[in-house]
């Protein structure tokens, strides 16, 4: 069919304010890093003493997960965590990183959703973790990976489609916009025929 594309690690960016329980981000960010041990989970926050809560709940929580090894390697290698001046800041690094998921879990997260422009499918408020795309919610779980959701969207019906685009005009369309395809066929290096 044509449609498939080469995907992983899979990664999960979580952006939380410090309303949110570290625990509850700590197993978000542990459920993508079981994956495998090169997923990436990364957290962003704007407050510093919110990311050292999560980052000691994700010790805590490693010691009780039966994926602990695979677990372990990914968050050691791969994991983050990012403290920023403003959720404005993170979502605009959010955008930079373009993740395969996105949890946004703050007070209102459909105001930060509206700034959201590159990410595969992002996860709304405190509960809507990211294993419920998993597992029982959403349209699919086949996501663009490793930065490609900057030009890529997961996969649906349209991915089933073949389309074929058209274009029609006449003579007064082409005396408008004819000069402006010479002139780029000219700075290809076209020559006109004599």
């Amino acid at each position: 069919m044509g449609i498939d594309s080469i995907a992983g690690p899979s990664d999960v960016v979580v952006i939380a304010d410090s309303a949110t329980d570290p625990r509850l981000i700590a197993l978000d960010l542990l459920a993508q890093a079981e994956h495998d041990e090169l997923a990436q989970a990364t957290l962003i926050t704007p407050d510093a003493a919110f990311a050292d809560k999560v980052t000691e709940a994700v010790a805590t929580e490693l010691k009780t997960l039966t994926r602990t090894a695979i677990a372990s390697a990914s968050w050691e290698r791969n994991g983050a965590v990012l403290v920023v001046k403003d959720l404005e800041e993170a979502v605009a690094l959010a955008n930079r990183l373009a993740p395969e998921h996105l949890e946004l879990m703050v007070d209102d997260p459909e105001a930060l959703f509206a700034h959201v422009r590159h990410a595969g499918a992002v996860f709304l408020g405190r509960f809507c973790p990211e294993a419920v795309g998993d597992y029982v919610g959403g349209p699919n779980h086949v996501l663009p990976t490793s930065r490609t959701a900057r030009f890529a969207s997961g996969l649906s019906v349209f991915d089933f489609m073949k389309r074929t685009t058209f274009l029609a005009g006449g003579p007064d369309a082409l005396r408008r916009i004819g000069p402006a395809g010479v002139a780029l066929a000219q700075a290809e290096g076209w020559k006109p025929m004599r």
